[in-house]
């Protein structure tokens, strides 16, 4: 699989990553034994990027990670978050202190059973502690030699210049997909600005643009997209007929719906490296398939005007949630 460049401080990843969140919670039951196996047939396919977090789990998907890969450890590039505080396995807020990063970042070393850690995000931001002092300390990690690259999550234009001053961000992880694009007025054109990479999570809306998600409702609770309000009510069924649009128009491309969504956002730029989350090998390889996809000038301008003329209908998280966004 190709091999891009996000930044400008040499970091070097496979132009599709994988998100190793829902290999651990939130998305059905974890499955250990076919998450492992996923994660060495990444490497199989030319996948050499993994995202994981302290939040996964919690701390459970690290452990996991660092079990899969060990013994190539050298062939992987592993992304890990710190900034929230965790407690009885919860999210009761969040933590950028920083003396708790040191703490966050020494356990995940740990966890993930390596000395260094390749990309090493801000999870999200802690109003109480300038941006300027939480990277301050990151950039401390990075001449300690425990973290290679840094980055921040789901931050806004503002946010990305003051900590690019302090050190060189990497990249910026945000959620971008066909059907949420809102990055694309002010933090996509600072990030070409600064010459900072964007890692797109979620490129297939939780799953929605496959057009195989369901109601809320029929979700248990400790399922993520129980409480999504995307999949709520009249949402639901607006956002399904997107979907169903999408679906339609990659069958007239002989490919799937999730194959479609991923090569639209390779399409946008070298720049832009997705990583859809997945516990399966077959998922996987569909996958990977998209990164050798060309979509012509005309399907692309298709899903622009789809995308545009209906936005997805309702808020990316509930309440709670959309409070620890900075945007």
């Amino acid at each position: 699989m190709k091999q891009v460049k996000l930044g400008t401080q040499g970091l070097t990843v496979s132009r599709l990553g994988l998100g190793c969140m829902g290999m651990s919670q939130w998305y059905g039951e974890p499955n250990d034994v076919e998450s492992s196996k996923t994660l060495r047939k990444a490497l199989n396919l030319g996948v050499n990027f993994f995202d994981s977090a302290e939040a996964y789990g919690p701390f459970t998907n690290e452990v996991l990670i660092g079990k899969a890969l060990k013994g190539v450890r050298e062939q992987a590039v592993i992304a890990t978050k710190f900034g929230f505080d965790l407690r009885d396995g919860n999210i009761v807020g969040v933590n950028s202190r920083p003396e708790h990063i040191v703490d966050v970042v020494n356990a995940s070393l740990k966890r993930l059973d390596t000395d260094y850690i390749d990309i090493l995000y801000q999870h999200r931001i802690d109003p109480s502690i300038p941006i300027e002092e939480v990277v301050g300390v990151m950039a401390g990690l990075v001449q300690a030699g425990k973290v290679k690259y840094l980055g921040l999550c789901e931050v806004g234009a503002n946010t990305i210049e003051r900590a690019h001053r302090v050190h060189p961000l990497s990249v910026v992880q945000s959620e971008y997909s066909l059907w949420e694009r809102n990055i694309e007025l002010d933090v996509l054109p600072v990030l070409r600005k600064l010459g900072i990479g964007l890692v797109s999570f979620c490129p297939l809306g939780r799953g929605f643009l496959t057009g195989t998600v369901e109601r809320a409702e029929r979700y248990p609770a400790s399922d993520f997209r129980a409480q999504d309000p995307r999949l709520q009510g009249s949402n639901y069924d607006s956002n399904m007929s997107i979907a169903k649009e999408i679906r339609s128009l990659a069958e007239l491309q002989g490919m799937s719906p999730s194959q479609l969504a991923i090569a639209w956002i390779l399409a946008q730029g070298d720049d832009i490296v997705p990583i859809p989350g997945t516990k399966r090998r077959k998922y996987l390889e569909e996958n990977c398939q998209a990164s050798s996809v060309q979509l012509t000038p005309e399907v692309l301008q298709a899903l622009a005007q789809m995308t545009y003329e209906s936005p997805a209908s309702g808020p990316r998280y509930n309440e709670r949630m959309m409070a620890f966004v900075d945007r």
